[in-house]
């Protein structure tokens, strides 16, 4: 009993983990898109490797931004093919942790103009909604006390 529930035990953790995205099983080996998500990280890694040494931190957001955002842009692919199992989705946890908390490193995001129009003609909003109330009533009574 104690096998069986050991065995089951694992192959609940295999499942949840989806591991079975990154390991072929009729070949024993990993799947083409992990091993390729693997060249890339390690691509990455030893780019704020080599940067890391020299201590400078925007040099290495300067220099490995391409790499990095091949990473990314590969991982959200991934992530929509339903290509990720666990171990992909730590490594990429790690990689944005080094990029964003330890070196300090981020993309300028491209929502934000738009973001930005739209709060400023939400803020001038009730201003030209109170600006025209208060002129469209002038008018009024202006008409009023001409009529008498």
């Amino acid at each position: 009993m104690l096998v069986f529930l050991l065995y089951s035990n694992l192959e609940d953790i295999w499942t949840a983990s989806e591991c079975n995205r990154c390991v072929s099983l009729r070949h024993h080996s990993l799947t083409n898109d992990t091993l390729y998500f693997m060249e890339t990280l390690n691509q990455s890694l030893s780019c704020f490797e080599k940067y890391q040494k020299q201590g400078n931190h925007s040099e290495l957001c300067t220099e490995c931004k391409a790499t990095y955002r091949g990473l990314n842009e590969l991982y959200s692919r991934m992530e929509k093919n339903h290509t990720l199992c666990i171990d992909i989705e730590d490594s990429m946890n790690m990689t944005r942790i080094l990029w964003s908390k330890d070196f300090n490193c981020s993309f300028p995001r491209a929502e934000t103009v738009p973001v930005i129009a739209v709060s400023s003609f939400m803020l001038f909003l009730p201003i030209i909604f109170y600006l025209s109330s208060f002129l469209h009533s002038e008018q009024k009574k202006r008409k009023l006390i001409h009529r008498e």
